[in-house]
């Protein structure tokens, strides 16, 4: 069974910055690769920002230089820094991720999503 733990949401006044983080657990092999999504109310989800095991990235253009994702292989962890925010950047956030591989098989994984709201 995997779980995905995030954390870091929350409130914030524009220009301002958060740090998401979502650590995986359980039996896993590998994962192709980790990233953050989000919705806003009415608003289909979009991809946010995604990283691979060998550490490309790929990033939506609405927040290309002021967001950063990182990943810590050994940990399974994935962060998503998130500077300079504004208020279109509110919405829900949940952590991906993409083929990871267990006992069971490759098999995405979703979490349950961290809310967060930029104030004007």
């Amino acid at each position: 069974q995997v779980q995905l733990v995030e954390s870091g949401g929350g409130l914030v006044q524009a220009g301002g910055s958060l740090r998401l983080s979502c650590a995986a657990s359980g039996s896993i092999f590998s994962i192709n690769a980790m990233g953050w999504y989000r919705q806003a109310p009415g608003k289909q989800r979009e991809l946010v920002a995604a990283i691979t095991s060998g550490g490309s990235t790929n990033y939506a253009d609405s927040v290309k230089g002021r967001f950063t994702i990182s990943r810590d292989n050994a940990k399974n962890t994935v962060y998503l820094q998130m500077n300079s925010l504004k208020p279109e950047d509110t919405a829900v956030y949940y952590c991906n991720l993409d083929r990871a591989y267990t006992d069971w098989g490759p098999e995405d994984y979703w979490g349950q999503g961290t809310q967060v709201t930029v104030s004007s």
